[in-house]
């Protein structure tokens, strides 16, 4: 493999990326423009600090609040850097890495092919798949993780089966940018933790493990542990200094959610271990079992790319005995169960789908061996002439190419990108028009987009009815309530359908769907 091979794949990574990310002025939904506004604060000199809330998970104080508690920081700080090295504060500004980033995962893919493979050809159309990423075209040039978990993912798969000290030092420090970019990149730590003690007891030919043994083991985690410390130091001594906690607080409430909108319960506090139990065990399975329909759907879809993926499969099959193989499905088997059974609602809404991303470059890297091996066993039968690899091959990667255009019109172009967030600034005229101050927060469903258009401070709509609604408008001193039509919860239902028989909310107006309120009184 040479640079005439991961050049043009690069150059073929990077059009695509441009070319999705002309059709997407904005950030386009939540996750991209918290990411953003991250970015912003940054570059801003305003720190680790959000000018808005949008849960209430670990009980803020007020405004401004400090940032990244759920999400991590990672993809902020990409943000923050293209938009410091080009002296410019615009979303286009902010992309750059993420579009460099995507650029690079086709040549990475390729790369981690031929170690798997040793063979050029099949690196190749792994390569050419890559930058037709189907369901996650539409997300690889925003400002999100999901090309920082492919490139990441990637780059630990290769360095995965080298036992050296530098080489595990890496492989710590690369579990820590996966760390540092979503929570769920610890559990890449555990694999690596779970490979050293693999190779360790390979290297003993399966013999009794001796006391001598695991010292050797724990001399083996020493240069992983600096390596991921090195990246995730820092920021756990952000969070000790800002909660006197090595992780910020407010994660642990997300294991009682008896459904999704929980995620914004306000206070947070009622989300505990007994009224998780009061639900019923009924309510707890039905949730796990939807997660696990909808995550297993994804799998074949999304991260199976649909038709690649009976060759995944068996491609895996081919590579059974390869330690990278036997480390990375155990992983997604584990990420599975942790997406399905510990956090089933955050895993069917998009965790799965975002923490999936690692393997993408493993999956493409083994299509290929599996499509070559159903045409081996075709032509064994005579029914296909040597030719048959090069047109299959062609196919596969056409029908990856089509279903990616299909996936970018009905995701990006017919719908219009950031649609939702686009009548945000109309929405502001009106409350500008009823004498609304800068300083005056409102109520939102989606405060950093809002953010990101208007430079209002902004918490998020709570699940909860008027009550609670006047309750945290009190708190935190909205003064305005923006309700839009989706999402609009069923106990804020008839404040929504009959705006105007609500003494405590004054009705100001509609755009598009949209009913806007200023708060009267408050208690």
């Amino acid at each position: 493999m040479t640079w005439r091979i991961y050049l043009p794949l690069f150059l073929i990574g990077l059009v695509t990326a441009l070319a999705v990310a002309c059709l997407q002025s904005v950030p386009g939904y939540m996750d991209a423009d918290y990411y953003y506004v991250g970015g912003l604060q940054l570059v801003n000199g305003h720190g680790f600090n959000e000018p808005f809330l949008w849960n209430y998970l670990d009980d803020p104080a007020g405004l401004p609040h400090p940032s990244h508690t759920y999400w991590m920081p990672l993809a902020s700080i990409v943000a923050a850097i293209g938009m410091f090295l080009t002296g410019q504060l615009t979303y286009a500004a902010a992309r750059l890495g993420f579009i460099l980033i995507a650029a690079c995962i086709p040549p990475l893919t390729a790369a981690l092919a031929y170690k798997l493979t040793s063979r050029q050809d099949l690196a190749l159309v792994s390569g050419l798949l890559a930058p037709f990423s189907i369901y996650h075209a539409p997300f690889m040039s925003v400002t999100d993780n999901f090309g920082i978990y492919m490139l990441l993912g990637g780059l630990l798969c290769i360095l995965l089966a080298r036992s050296g000290n530098l080489s595990i030092f890496m492989l710590g420090a690369v579990a820590g940018l996966l760390n540092l970019a979503r929570s769920d990149g610890l559990l890449w730590f555990g694999m690596i933790l779970f490979f050293i003690f693999f190779k360790m007891y390979e290297d003993h030919d399966g013999s009794p493990l001796s006391v001598r043994t695991f010292i050797s083991f724990a001399r083996k985690l020493i240069p992983a542990v600096v390596g991921y410390l090195l990246v995730m130091a820092p920021w756990f001594w952000r969070n000790l200094s800002v909660f006197g906690r090595l992780m910020a607080p407010g994660g642990g409430h997300l294991l009682w959610l008896k459904d999704y909108n929980e995620t914004f319960i306000y206070p947070a506090s009622q989300l505990t271990f007994e009224s998780w139990l009061q639900a019923g065990w009924r309510a707890a399975l039905f949730a796990r079992l939807s997660a696990l329909k909808w995550n297993l759907l994804n799998a074949f879809a999304a991260q199976g790319g649909i038709v690649l993926f009976p060759f995944i499969v068996l491609g895996l099959w081919q590579l059974r005995r390869d330690i990278r193989t036997r480390l990375v499905v155990v992983a997604w088997l584990v990420l599975l169960a942790v997406m399905t059974l510990v956090f089933p609602f955050a895993g069917q809404r998009g965790g799965f789908f975002h923490a999936g991303a690692a393997f993408q470059p493993f999956w493409w890297s083994v299509a290929p061996l599996g499509l070559d091996s159903v045409i081996i066993w075709t032509r064994r039968r005579g029914w296909f002439t040597p030719q048959a690899f090069r047109i299959f091959r062609l196919t596969m990667i056409g029908l990856v190419f089509t279903l990616t255009i299909l996936l970018v019109l009905i995701r990006v172009v017919v719908p219009g990108w950031g649609k939702d967030e686009t009548h945000y600034a109309q929405i502001e005229q009106v409350l500008l028009s009823h004498d609304a101050k800068p300083d005056e927060i409102a109520f939102v469903r989606n405060p950093p987009g809002y953010f990101i258009v208007n430079g209002r401070s902004t918490i998020v709509v709570p699940d909860g009815d008027e009550h609670i609604i006047l309750e945290v408008a009190n708190r935190y001193h909205a003064r305005y309530l923006v309700l839009e039509k989706e999402g609009v919860l069923l106990s804020l239902k008839d404040l929504y359908d009959h705006p105007q028989d609500h003494p405590l909310f004054r009705y100001l107006g509609e755009i598009h769907a949209t009913r806007i309120f200023a708060i009267e009184t408050q208690p």
